[in-house]
């Protein structure tokens, strides 16, 4: 076992019905970003993200185009597969509902709620929203259009009679209610944490876990009589139904953690650390999740962060509306550190925010273009020019170390708190002193009088560009998290080996890395000027 701390974390899996937008990675962006940092921390890590593929509208899509569900889901998967690389999204593990280990791990936790007493059979009548399952009526919009899902509006529902199993949710209401007031931060933001409390506190009624009438899905292990649906060929009972694509879904966490196939890996990796989901599914993971997971007697998981949406012109983003940010296009565009940047800055982690190609684009020019490239490229063209390429050593004790320290506790603080927009605001505050630093000594004057004999002007402008190439090595490694790509070539121009993997791993820990002077003793030589961040057009309009 490793004496590195652990750190699990997750996402909620997506579904694959048709290729991806950028608000459905939004989340997976951030969570890459929180898995990089722990990476360079030192801590052992493993992040699980994916894609959910029982979906009832995935096997109607699939039918609509005249292809079975698998191969029409393999597609699809491919697409965001593709995606994520593009964004340079690193899962140590990419789990699909369709793995056969995530089968036996479903089937398992039926099996163990069911021995528990918690599955009884029953029939269920009401609405179904493909997307999310059986409805109340409470919880529906009346609209022209007949009744809708809220989180779904354009999915037409169904009215469905089904016998089905039943998971006896309404049991764990006490035990929930215990377990928020015992861990008062486990849900987050706060707001979101009270939403779930006066959920809980209305009383919770049982939920149906099978469908009767639907194939494509992990069939249910349980028949009617109570015994094994597994027949001796080792085939399944088709009367016996298939597992609720939700409660099947909630699974994978365990399933990527080693469940129920290896016990030594899932001691070492469960409890997750945090669950990073989206606000639509917040009852399903602080409510029925931990639900089953008291059931089958297995530890809740530590955190669940529940970020919020991408809106555009005050709706959410969504394929069917047509109003979504393709991935490819923003990559293409901005470059795939750009396109992180842009997403995780411009959108708060902790609410709901309008966005728009416009104010990614001006965001892009503003941050990346206007201040920090160009302070990367004026450091390095001016120590080039003045000091013949030699990479001057860090000052101590001046405004601009004194600056990084407050710019570093920021940081910091706001990544402990997954609000990654503020972790990237602290940085770019820095990046502002830096560039008012230039600005306010203005080191081509300092040269010229150098350079007639001041060597006063030649001590102090050593000292500001020493202050510069570090404040520039600082900023780098600091935002490697949410720019992987641009790091290395940062460090690159400014003389430093970047000592990370691609992914994050391997290097010494970031804290030290992130010391101010920590590499002042290191000889280098500054490279040529490379521009990082070519600036947009700002009247171009979106692909």
């Amino acid at each position: 076992m490793s004496d590195r701390p652990r750190f699990y974390l997750t996402t909620a899996i997506a579904y694959p019905n048709n290729r991806p937008g950028l608000h459905t990675l939004y989340e997976v962006i951030g969570a890459d970003a929180i898995a990089r940092w722990h990476r360079m921390k030192g801590d052992e890590t493993f992040f699980l993200t994916g894609t959910d593929e029982h979906s009832v509208n995935i096997a109607q899509r699939a039918a609509e185009l005249g292809r079975e569900p698998r191969d029409f889901v393999d597609e699809m998967v491919g697409l965001f597969r593709e995606a994520e690389d593009a964004l340079l999204i690193t899962p140590d593990r990419f789990i699909r509902t369709t793995d056969p280990d995530h089968r036996r791990a479903s089937q398992e936790m039926v099996r163990r709620a069911h021995a528990n007493g918690d599955v009884y059979l029953g029939t269920y009548e009401g609405w179904y929203c493909p997307n999310e399952g059986f409805r109340a009526a409470s919880d529906l919009l009346e609209t022209a259009g007949g009744m809708r899902c809220p989180h779904h509006p354009d999915v037409d529902l169904q009215w469905l009679t089904e016998r089905n199993w039943f998971f006896r949710l309404s049991a764990y209401r006490d035990r929930l209610l215990a377990h928020y007031e015992a861990h008062p931060d486990w849900v987050q933001p706060e707001y979101r944490r009270n939403e779930m409390l006066a959920f809980l506190r209305s009383g919770l009624d049982d939920i149906s876990i099978s469908r009767e009438t639907f194939r494509w899905g992990i069939p249910f292990p349980i028949g009617e009589d109570g015994q094994t649906a597994e027949r001796e060929d080792g085939s399944w009972d088709p009367e016996a139904g298939v597992i609720y694509v939700w409660f099947d879904a909630l699974i994978n966490y365990i399933t990527g953690a080693g469940f129920p196939d290896d016990p030594e890996a899932f001691a070492k990796w469960w409890p997750a650390d945090l669950h990073v989901i989206g606000k639509d599914i917040n009852r399903f993971h602080t409510i029925i999740w931990p639900a089953m997971l008291m059931s089958a007697g297995i530890e809740l998981p530590r955190k669940v962060w529940v970020h919020g949406w991408l809106l555009a012109s005050g709706e959410r983003m969504s394929k069917s509306r047509g109003n979504f940010l393709d991935p490819n296009d923003v990559v293409a565009t901005f470059g795939a550190d750009g396109a992180r940047y842009v997403s995780l800055r411009e959108v708060p982690f902790d609410r709901d925010t309008e966005v728009s190609w416009d104010s990614f684009v001006r965001r892009y020019n503003a941050d990346l273009a206007n201040d920090f490239g160009n302070l990367v490229n004026r450091t390095v063209s001016m120590a080039n020019r003045y000091l013949g390429g030699e990479r001057p050593a860090p000052t101590e004790g001046r405004s601009l170390a004194s600056a990084w320290t407050a710019a570093a506790t920021g940081w910091t603080a706001a990544l402990d708190l997954c609000l990654l927009h503020d972790a990237l605001g602290a940085l770019w505050d820095f990046v502002g002193a830096a560039n008012k630093l230039v600005d306010a000594e203005q080191p081509w004057v300092l040269a010229k009088s150098w350079k007639a004999g001041d060597e006063a002007a030649g001590g102090r402008l050593r000292d500001v560009l020493g202050d510069l190439v570090e404040g520039c090595r600082l900023v780098a490694l600091a935002a490697a998290p949410f720019m992987p790509g641009t790091a290395p070539r940062v460090l690159e121009q400014l003389g430093h080996a970047y000592p990370y993997d691609a992914d994050g791993n391997g290097g010494p820990s970031l804290e030290s890395e992130l010391q101010w002077g920590a590499h002042a003793a290191d000889p280098g030589r500054l490279a040529t000027p490379e521009p990082l961040f070519p600036r947009l057009d700002i009247d171009q309009p979106a692909p």
